[in-house]
């Protein structure tokens, strides 16, 4: 079953918000597998006046942020959090345990689309692994593996 989700169905799941939210569109999730979302990044962020004016580069740590972002989406969906769902009120927050193999190969800037893959490599009580990656017109920008967690509060 693939599922896709707006803005309006991200904002129910992320505590994320404006400027920090980095997610635009669910294209596709398969929960329990793998998610692949769309960033589109504009000249109007608020990280391009200051990195750089004269060539603006989207932070690599931003980067790193919506593949995280991403896979926080995958998460919840696959512990059943979310629309038409009992723990549709949830209050979570998803922190990060480790990075692992970052890579940056190719920059990104205004009017670039990234798009954003993650896989779940392993779950185990609230501590996710995720396979991630990001790509701009089907050429790789970023990878990295990420750990996450999860906690209510």
């Amino acid at each position: 079953m693939s599922i896709q989700m707006d803005i309006n169905e991200i904002i129910e799941l992320l505590p994320h918000r404006y400027p920090f939210l980095l997610i635009d569109r669910v294209l596709s999730m398969e929960p329990d597998k793998s998610i692949v979302a769309l960033k589109n990044v504009t000249i109007n962020e608020p990280f391009f006046p200051g990195h750089y004016p004269h060539h603006p580069v989207m932070p690599g740590v931003l980067i790193i942020e919506a593949m995280a972002q991403a896979s926080a989406l995958l998460s919840f969906k696959s512990m059943g959090v979310g629309k038409s769902s009992e723990k549709s009120d949830h209050k979570s927050v998803y922190y990060f345990a480790g990075i692992d193999g970052a890579r940056f190969r190719k920059p990104v800037g205004p009017g670039d689309q990234l798009i954003i893959k993650s896989t779940l490599v392993r779950s185990m009580r609230g501590l996710f692994k995720f396979s991630a990656t990001a790509e701009v017109d089907g050429q790789l920008a970023a990878e990295a593996e990420l750990m996450c967690t999860v906690k209510a509060v």
